[in-house]
């Protein structure tokens, strides 16, 4: 069996898988192996997940008997891999050629299990007595240079309508992928549930109610405060004829309650679009 042999939904579970959290093994010189292998380790936290994806591959994964481990035997299928997913000096890279093949949304579902990170901020406003609970979501890939990842970022923008940004970091090759708008991230969240909903141990990285819900429990220390969180409702897309008011009206110098009134928006929709018009350039 060879890549082009697998199942849509095989195919790119094993592309993502390969360049976030598993390995192909490698060969050794003097090895009496004649093929390559596939190894992912992973915490006990996580053995729900490592069994969903075992299901996709009956005949090819399986778990050691400590179940922290998800390996295949050695197959050509992985030896034929090898070269797509590593250079010459045994680095992981992007499989460029086969970036066609992950259209899925499973592809970017176990991108996000796997290396991703949903992260919440809580920024406290004490004179209103408000707590707002915010989602970002990244990939934390930086042990990719910095040109793989722009050509998976460029890939899963194109591929899946999302707006992923290189952000730096100190460690790794210095960059990570992330969404930065909170739009963006309920739109990977909403495209990618529907794919991993089986998997209720990893809800509170994919099923934002859910996480919310839980975020929520965390902030009743403080007595008084009202929580506003996040929802696809305060986001949804404007329209060309709103941007144009939204900038005359800002450009007029009303305030962002005036303008939220006038275009009936939510106050906190109206600080976020400015926020992205200006970042844009257009004000």
């Amino acid at each position: 069996m060879f890549f082009e042999d697998l199942s849509d939904e095989q195919r790119n579970i094993v592309a993502a898988s390969i360049i976030a959290d598993g390995e192909i093994t490698k060969l050794y010189k003097n090895s009496r192996r004649r093929n390559n292998s596939y190894r992912e380790h992973f915490s006990k936290e996580q053995l729900e997940y490592r069994k969903w994806k075992m299901k996709f591959f009956p005949d090819i994964l399986y778990l050691r008997t400590d179940d922290t481990y998800l390996v295949s035997k050695s197959l050509p299928l992985f030896t034929k891999l090898y070269h797509h997913f590593y250079n010459e000096k045994g680095n992981k890279k992007i499989p460029s050629e086969l970036l066609h093949y992950c259209t899925l949304p499973h592809f970017l579902a176990v991108l996000f299990l796997d290396d991703g990170s949903l992260m919440i901020t809580k920024p406290i406003n004490h004179r209103k007595k408000l707590i707002y609970i915010t989602p970002h979501a990244s990939l934390y890939l930086q042990n990719y240079p910095k040109s793989d990842l722009t050509l998976l970022q460029n890939h899963l923008n194109e591929t899946f309508n999302l707006n992923f940004k290189l952000n730096k970091r100190r460690d790794g090759f210095g960059y990570i992928l992330k969404l930065t708008s909170v739009e963006e991230t309920l739109k990977l969240l909403s495209l990618t549930k529907s794919t991993i909903s089986t998997i209720p141990s990893m809800r509170y990285k994919f099923d934002w109610e859910y996480r919310k819900n839980m975020e929520l429990s965390k902030n009743k220390l403080l007595s008084g405060y009202t929580v506003i969180s996040s929802d696809s409702m305060r986001f949804k897309n404007y329209t060309q004829i709103e941007i144009k008011r939204l900038i005359t009206l800002k450009k007029a110098g009303l305030t962002h309650k005036e303008i939220s009134t006038a275009l009936n928006r939510p106050y906190w929709s109206i600080v976020y679009k400015l926020r992205e018009i200006r970042k844009d350039g257009h004000l």
